[in-house]
């Protein structure tokens, strides 16, 4: 797949009644529908003069069937109250992907040991075999509900529609998601999306977050350490924040050379080496160690 004029090549282009000025996208937002799993409603709402004024760029159906509705130099209406790294009101540089999911659905208790979540509109939702993938989990950044995983299918068209877009529009920096930028108000995409699968898949190991991190701090004084100090263990994390972007949890009490440190969105960060894969963790939840020699 292509981008040709602004729009993807083999994809059905069906033009949203809400389609705004001319942009220059930096970003791609990803959303879920949080609605029916009915093939093409979701695309033909956001297509719609709906009354709440939305659109988006692009829709991924669980099949993996992508619908294009917005240009992508032209913006569409689906961040709302949103901010990226400073920068407000992310409609005015984004490309907007929405991908049909229930979103959070309210755990339905039952003793037969099948999983059940009732969605926002009242459709029950249940996985005696494990078909639908339900799970219920609770983040800081979704609170707690029962989950619909994405099939792979609709992943894999997720990461092709990505690729694409990266290919054909320069100016695309990262990949980020609607919780991610308005952080309390929206939960998606989530908590069971493969957010740093698809990053690799689509940027390889150029993550912008990462270098930006690079530029925002300073090289650590030679030979400096510093030793967990978190009960429960603390994550190394591939840039700082609170992203879905764990490379894995450092048992309490580990210590740990410090190649880099700097406040980063007010908090310290140190980035470290751990198990051969460098990251970042949080200065606070670690306590500094004699320098070595002293």
């Amino acid at each position: 797949m292509r981008i040709r004029a602004h729009k993807l090549d083999g994809v059905e282009y069906r033009a949203a009644a809400n389609i705004g000025p001319v942009i220059v996208p930096t970003i791609v937002v990803l959303h879920d529908t949080a609605g029916p799993l009915t093939k093409g409603s979701s695309a033909a709402y956001l297509a719609s003069k709906n009354t709440a004024g939305v659109s988006v760029h692009f829709v991924v159906e669980t099949d993996g069937t992508i619908t294009q509705l917005v240009p992508v130099n032209r913006r569409a209406n689906h961040a709302g109250a949103s901010i990226y790294h400073g920068r407000e009101y992310c409609n005015g540089f984004s490309v907007g992907i929405e991908i049909i999911n229930p979103g959070r659905m309210e755990p339905v208790d039952g003793r037969d040991g099948v999983m059940r979540g009732r969605a926002w509109w009242g459709q029950l939702f249940e996985d005696p075999v494990g078909i639908l993938g339900l799970v219920r989990k609770a983040t800081p950044q979704h609170g707690d509900g029962v989950w619909m995983s994405y099939p792979q299918a609709q992943i894999d068209a997720v990461v092709t529609l990505l690729s694409a877009l990266f290919d054909g529009i320069k100016s695309l920096e990262a990949i980020t998601t609607h919780w991610y930028v308005s952080p309390g108000r929206k939960v998606d995409v989530n908590p069971l999306f493969p957010l740093d699968e698809l990053r690799a898949r689509v940027l390889g190991d150029h993550q912008p977050e990462d270098a930006d991190a690079i530029v925002a701090s300073e090289p650590a004084p030679a030979q400096q350490e510093v030793q967990v100090a978190a009960a429960g263990g603390l994550n190394l994390r591939s840039w700082p924040s609170w992203n879905p972007n764990v490379i894995t949890s450092i048992p309490d009490g580990t210590v740990l050379p410090v190649l880099r440190s700097g406040t980063i969105n007010g908090r310290l960060w140190h980035r470290v080496i751990y198990g051969g894969r460098e990251g970042w963790i949080l200065a606070s939840y670690t306590k500094p160690v004699s320098q070595k020699g002293a």
